[in-house]
């Protein structure tokens, strides 16, 4: 008795499951035929064509080189909350002028005033630049500052043979113990 409703289940699933692998096959294969091509409802509906662009539209390797210097000091300046932020590519610019390493004067102003976060009231000054005793350089702006820096750095210490930290602080702060200079070093590998 049990074999016999065994094999009525059986026959009488059997068509049915038939009918059920019958469709999904031909839904796959018509499907497929889709997707290749073979069958097409409409050849360009919402479809959109546009030429290559041409060899003028494409930006030089200096310009992304460029770019990506200011990137590295405007996220430097962002990291540490420094209002020198907007002025990142004032710092590239003018230290591509006077021929500095663009990451020299980020470096100097972390060490001096952990980037313009501790400096003389309306001074504009994040470099401790011309500043000893009572005297206290102002500027106008910060990028009056970074120009006036930089400019100085180039003429005053790099044209003079001052090429490394080391160099430059026996004349920036000749009384430091070289600290200043293992700091400036540290803030300008972070900037690469």
């Amino acid at each position: 008795m049990r074999k016999i409703i065994l094999s009525i289940s059986f026959f009488t699933f059997t068509p049915i499951l038939l009918s059920i692998s019958i469709v999904y096959f031909l839904f796959l294969s018509y499907n497929s035929r889709l997707h290749k091509g073979l069958i097409s409802h409409s050849s360009n509906r919402g479809v959109a064509f546009a030429a290559l662009p041409s060899a003028e539209n494409v930006l030089g390797d200096s310009i992304i080189s460029k770019d990506a210097r200011i990137e590295i000091v405007r996220q430097f300046f962002a990291r540490y909350k420094s209002p020198l932020e907007p002025f990142a590519s004032n710092v590239v610019k003018d230290a591509d002028k006077y021929g500095l390493d663009f990451r020299l004067l980020p470096a100097i102003a972390m060490q001096e005033s952990n980037l313009c976060q501790k400096i003389i009231t309306d001074s504009y000054n994040c470099w401790g630049f011309g500043i000893y005793g009572n005297k206290v350089t102002r500027f106008d702006s910060y990028p009056e500052a970074i120009g006036t820096v930089t400019k100085t750095l180039a003429t005053n210490y790099i044209a003079g043979g001052l090429n490394t930290p080391e160099e430059i602080m026996k004349k920036y702060t000749p009384s430091n113990n070289g600290s200043w200079a293992y700091s400036v070093n540290y803030f300008m590998e972070l900037l690469q």
